[in-house]
């Protein structure tokens, strides 16, 4: 098996891996959200909750919005209800070179991407979405100060001899946001309360491309499941009912390079639902219900990520939440990956940089199975000769061909299979460096040098797919073939110009790995193929 079909089985294994990936993106395709899930969805699941969460929409109000700033978030908080209705990223841009920085959440008339959190129950105030609690907060504007770490927000609110304190704490560099419930019961008898929080959005495709196929939608974690995702699509099918008997486990919505998350503290028995009203859907946490004596104060948080997807950050923040950089069925290889390649930008400061001196690690790490595999494709050719004449003495005869075939490799100690295995041991890291890159939020707006300034878009002159193509051509040029069938032949011919087509609209960083791993192949294939002719065994 020569060269030009190992490029066809790397060709048609990369076209089919981002074939399937498209396929189970859209297998689902959103569609209106029916009556029946409509009205199925007006309580929310939770152990021993017998309350009921408004699914509307908020009714309009006057808005009074409290703004909080620290070095790595600007949120725009609504004091009627205290949500989250707009997080700005301040260390990242919307657009490459733009002054105006990437919103996360924003609400903009119908089209929303909120944060909401509240409390229901007896004694709760957050009934329905016209009788939301007016909070007093102290300034409308909040900036965490030179030298300062944490900043705190509190926001209050006083009814029937209860005064609710809802506090928002942010600390610096942190995309973790405290938000915590202090009742404080002066009204003579007993008050029952129970928090939750979810993030709405309106519904949309899963996102992504043929090139890019990203997911955009809702996940989740419990105790029994690390991670899962949860769509568009699944949320108007049915309403996500989980339990979290040990409190621990998240909500989120993701999309490419970011997310948000929430995630309930000291909340045993909490619950996690999904639910879906007119064009908008909602994932949250329902707190279990807790009672506080007349006089007694009683406390109930959760943390809300905004952020990108940080593993370290993240991974700090919850269990397995740094899981939302999905590096799919290989994440046990893909994620070492990611590893790497932070550490060795860590010292050659440049991403681009990083991803070739990772490209040559990794196929220095394969170089023997690479051996291999030219190796055995070399004894392969030398029995050619062999091979045409067995089928001019045998003929027709297929069983005596195939046993005849099989003894002659027996005797010189050849594996047909010898060429083709060492390549699908290879597939996996290949696929897993894919995925390792495009989840890297870290090459979003990273400048390579020259034309490249932004790792995470297309070269905008496709200078590096062209490159790309003719390493492919280089290949097939310097490897011999033993393919005499016309058709595959032109399939091998045109097989790079495919490949640069394919590639043209690829992200730079992942073209500029292939590209690499192409000229570290030649070079490979140069010695081994020196090598292999001081031994005789590389005939043309």
């Amino acid at each position: 098996m020569g060269s030009q079909r190992n490029i066809l089985f790397i060709a048609l294994a990369m076209v089919s891996f981002l074939l399937f990936q498209q396929w189970q993106e859209y297998k689902n395709p959103t569609a209106p959200a029916t009556n029946q899930a409509q009205s199925s969805s007006s309580s929310l699941p939770a152990p021993s909750m017998a309350d009921d969460i408004d699914p509307a929409p908020e009714a309009n109000h006057t808005a009074s919005i409290v703004s909080v700033t620290t070095d790595v978030l600007t949120l725009s908080i609504d004091a009627v209800g205290g949500d989250v209705v707009s997080a700005s990223l301040n260390e990242y841009a919307e657009e490459f070179e733009s002054k105006e920085r990437f919103v996360l959440l924003d609400k903009k008339g119908n089209e929303q991407y909120i944060a909401q959190s509240g409390l229901i129950g007896p004694q709760g105030i957050d009934l329905s979405s016209t009788s939301r609690p007016s909070y007093k907060v102290s300034a409308d504007s909040f900036t965490l100060a030179e030298g300062q770490d944490e900043l705190r927000v509190p926001m209050t609110y006083t009814a029937n001899g209860i005064e609710y304190t809802k506090t928002f704490i942010l600390k610096r560099g942190s995309y973790a946001v405290d938000v915590v419930y202090d009742v404080a019961n002066n009204s003579g008898a007993n008050a029952t309360v129970g928090m939750y929080a979810h993030l709405r959005q309106n519904l949309q495709d899963a996102g992504g491309s043929l090139t890019m196929p990203t997911y955009r939608g809702g996940a989740y974690s419990t105790e029994s499941t690390r991670y899962k995702k949860y769509s568009f699509s699944d949320m108007e099918d049915r309403n996500l009912q989980q339990n979290l008997l040990k409190g621990e486990g998240w909500v989120a919505m993701l999309e490419h390079y970011f997310a948000s998350a929430w995630i309930p503290r000291d909340a045993q028995g909490a619950s996690l639902y999904t639910r879906v009203v007119g064009n908008l859907g909602d994932i949250g946490v329902r707190l279990p219900n807790k009672t506080i004596a007349n006089g007694e104060t009683g406390e109930m948080k959760a943390t809300l990520w905004v952020g990108p997807k940080l593993q370290n950050e993240m991974a700090a923040v919850a269990p397995n939440l740094e899981l939302v950089v999905d590096y799919g069925w290989l994440w046990f290889i893909a994620k070492p990956l990611h590893w790497l390649l932070s550490m060795i930008q860590s010292v050659v400061i440049n991403w681009g940089l990083a991803i070739i001196v990772l490209t040559f690690i990794v196929r220095g790490a394969m170089y023997p199975l690479t051996r291999a595999q030219y190796t055995s494709m070399a004894k392969m050719r030398m029995l050619q000769p062999k091979l045409t004449a067995m089928r001019e003495r045998i003929g027709d005869d297929r069983q005596r061909m195939s046993q005849e075939m099989m003894e002659l490799y027996k005797k010189e100690k050849v594996n047909p299979l010898g060429g083709c295995l060492p390549l699908i041991l290879q597939m996996p890291i290949f696929i897993s460096l894919y995925w390792a890159l495009m989840e890297s939020v870290e090459l979003r707006h990273s400048p390579f040098f020259g034309w490249i300034t932004d790792l995470s878009a297309q070269d905008p002159y496709y200078i590096l797919p062209l490159l790309m193509g003719a390493s492919m051509f280089l290949i097939q040029k310097m490897s011999p073939t033993t393919v005499t069938d016309p058709m595959q032949q032109k399939i091998m011919t045109f097989m790079p110009v495919m490949f640069t087509f394919f590639f043209l609209w690829f992200p730079s960083g992942l073209v500029l790995y292939w590209l690499v791993s192409n000229i570290v192949t030649l070079i490979q294939q140069t010695l081994i193929y020196k090598g292999l002719e001081k031994k005789g065994l590389h005939s043309k």
